[in-house]
């Protein structure tokens, strides 16, 4: 990868590191539910922001370069927002306040980037080491894409529910209920923690998991730990306002999942093909690169992964209209169906009074 200027390297770490301070005392001088208005011109600001960034790459180091920024951010973008899923189930599973997500959320955004930091610089020096990492990375990819595929959903609906949260719940002194957004508060004069504690503790574990499963996905599409950290960094910046912006919408991109299934899929079959072509491995092709397995290009890798997630959106959006329409035709049809028995009613009853006319 050409030499990036040490000044742009630091500068967008300083930039960065700015905003997201900015953002974190914003949240914690100011707890509130944000507009939509609100949400959107801050989702907006990053990804122009993001999108800035990527114009920055492409002219100080290439398409090549910034190619695979693009495409990494896309990446992992769409799985930060399928993480949105489960963060709503935890939410709703311990009934934060609504006034107090906004906090919530910035702590799990910290926790992520210190944990995909670790993850990222263990991977880079791993991956510069040890070229056989990308046949497992790419087995992993593979066996995640199943995993997301087949899921029923039941494991974010037990979101929470694990042996750690039990044993902190039964070990710690815990308060029923919240105290604004206070980790400890005071109980009849007792020291105790609030349930805050363990919204964050989930948090913090369900990042690891996020972890595991995307550093993996953004190395396959480059071994630049700058890009790498970078993507993720505009990634999980705006997450919080998204997570308000979305709301109901993210219930109807049902088939978010399915595309990034597919596009994990690919990257896993991209980094056994990667594997394969610097293959050093001496039970594999008595060690020497195997040269037909072909590279594939960071410009289809992007077309890909933005086609997908294309197809996804407006075929989710394409399903939940003809939902929505179904059920408005059940609804009014349940109404005419019920109009004859209403109108026999009072048939029978103007018949009746009709009966006693006569008789009089």
């Amino acid at each position: 990868m050409p030499e990036l200027p040490l000044i742009f390297e630091i500068g967008t770490f300083v930039v960065l590191g700015i905003i997201l301070l900015f953002d974190l005392l914003l949240v914690l001088k100011r707890p509130h539910e944000p507009s939509m208005k609100e949400a959107g011109l801050w989702v907006t600001f990053y990804v122009g922001l993001a999108l800035v960034f990527a114009a920055l790459m492409f002219v100080f180091t290439g398409p090549e370069y910034g190619g695979q920024f693009v495409a990494g951010w896309i990446t992992e973008y769409s799985l930060s927002i399928d993480n949105l899923f489960v963060f709503i189930i935890i939410m709703a599973r311990f009934s934060v306040p609504r006034k107090y997500q906004q906090e919530v959320l910035m702590v799990g955004i910290i926790i992520a980037l210190i944990l995909r930091g670790i993850f990222i610089a263990l991977g880079a020096a791993v991956i510069e080491n040890f070229s056989w990492i990308f046949y497992i990375f790419g087995a992993f990819l593979l066996y995640t894409a199943y995993k997301q595929a087949t899921d029923s959903g039941e494991d974010e609906e037990h979101a929470g529910d694990n042996k750690l949260i039990s044993k902190l719940k039964s070990v710690l002194p815990m308060s029923e209920s919240y105290d604004g957004n206070k980790v400890r508060t005071v109980v009849d004069g007792k020291k105790v923690f609030t349930p805050m504690l363990i919204v964050f503790v989930t948090i913090g574990l369900t990042d690891l998991l996020f972890a595991v499963d995307s550093i993996p996905a953004i190395f396959g599409l480059t071994q630049s730990a700058f890009i790498v950290f970078t993507a993720n960094i505009f990634a999980l910046m705006g997450l919080r306002q998204l997570y308000f912006l979305l709301g109901g919408l993210m219930t109807r991109l049902i088939y978010l999942k399915h595309a990034l299934s597919v596009i994990l899929a690919f990257i896993g079959v991209k980094l056994i093909l990667h594997a394969m072509h610097v293959n050093e491995l001496p039970f594999i092709n008595g060690g020497e690169h195997i040269e037909w397995a072909p590279e594939i290009p960071t410009f289809v890798s992007l077309a890909v992964i933005v086609a997908t997630i294309v197809v996804a959106v407006i075929a989710s959006l394409i399903r939940s209209r003809v939902t929505d329409n179904s059920a408005a035709r059940s609804d009014a049809a349940g109404e005419v169906a019920d109009a004859p028995v209403v109108d026999g009613e009072l048939d029978e009853a103007a018949g009746e009074a009709g009966v006693k006319d006569r008789r009089r």
